[in-house]
């Protein structure tokens, strides 16, 4: 009796090792109106149709899935097939990622793309010694200060309990003299509420998903860096797929990250237009604030380069065009 031919092909394929009609599990800490989310779904969109359907990507928001830190290990230990971190996040596990999140030292997209061109490879080859695969990155807004009362210098910072999100900015309190909390970008709005936190440096974007206007008076639109988030998957998961398929990811994650980089600029002023529509005073940064977070911008780059070892100063001086 003849096999239809769908059949014999599902098992040829089989016997190449490439599984069909697979299901992946992405989780990402964003929640679905968040323009990384909303590139993220286009994304998995994109992979499903151009695969006809043979992968799905699930995605899931908001850390509903897993919390922001447990993503990373989750696709490393095959939990899931994919996930989205904020870069430096990790920047206990490698200095190169510490380096979006040292103040002024990128204030612009320019330099934001410069960095990463300098850096890509590193991050890539830091995945892929863990069994993971970088698919694609795209920055968020230049960071703000966001406060409850008004700040004219470093010097009105010290004492105010600030909301950290990783070793950067606990270290941007330390030498302020705030009091760093970590708090994930779910939980700000209760930490404002019950007094954990009083001031937190973060995105346009982050401001108007936590409702920002609801617990600060004040944002100061310092631009004072410009992170990047990853989205990576597990290196089994695409080995897993036809070459077609997986030409198919890697395609629809190239033209992600180009949509990405262009949705950033345009929320960085859409959503600070929302924050001051909201009731937020959105003001310029005092010379004075920006002549001492930029010395605190100063000591954290030195501090960085007497650990970041010879690659990440190859990184660093590649940036610098040096």
């Amino acid at each position: 009796m003849r096999k239809p031919i769908g059949v014999l092909l599902g098992l040829m394929l089989a016997g190449l090792g490439w599984a069909q009609n697979q299901v992946w599990n992405m989780a990402t800490p964003y929640p679905d109106g968040n323009f990384h989310t909303i590139n993220i779904r286009e994304f998995a969109k994109e992979v499903e149709a151009a695969t006809q359907g043979r992968l799905t990507i699930r995605v899931s928001s908001g850390g509903s899935l897993l919390p922001h830190p447990q993503i990373l290990p989750g696709v490393r230990n095959g939990q899931i097939q994919m996930g989205e971190v904020l870069i430096s996040l990790l920047a206990n596990e490698n200095p190169v990622f510490a380096l979006d999140a040292i103040p002024f030292l990128v204030s612009s997209y320019e330099d934001a793309q410069k960095l990463y061109r300098a850096s890509r490879a590193e991050i890539e080859n830091w995945l892929q010694r863990r069994g993971m695969t970088l698919l694609f990155s795209v920055p968020w807004p230049g960071q703000g200060l966001y406060t409850k009362q008004p700040v004219n210098s470093g010097a009105d910072l010290r004492g105010i309990r600030f909301r950290a999100y990783n070793p950067a900015t606990a270290r941007i309190a330390e030498l302020t003299g705030m009091i760093p909390t970590q708090v994930e970008a779910a939980d700000i709005p209760q930490a404002f509420a019950t007094g954990i936190v009083a001031a937190m440096i973060t995105s346009p974007s982050t401001g108007v998903d936590s409702q920002a206007w609801d617990f600060t008076r004040y944002y100061y639109d310092l631009r004072a860096w410009i992170p990047k988030n990853m989205v990576f998957v597990s290196r089994r998961a695409l080995d897993s797929l036809s070459p077609a398929d997986r030409e198919a990811v890697l395609a629809a994650a190239r033209r992600a990250e180009q949509r990405g980089w262009q949705a950033s600029q345009q929320e960085a002023a859409s959503k600070t237009a929302i924050l001051a529509q909201r009731g937020i005073q959105v003001l310029q940064p005092s010379p004075q604030l920006v002549a001492d977070l930029k010395k605190v911008g100063e000591t954290m780059t030195n501090e960085w380069l007497k650990r970041a070892g010879a690659t990440g100063v190859k990184i660093y001086r590649t940036y610098l065009g040096r």
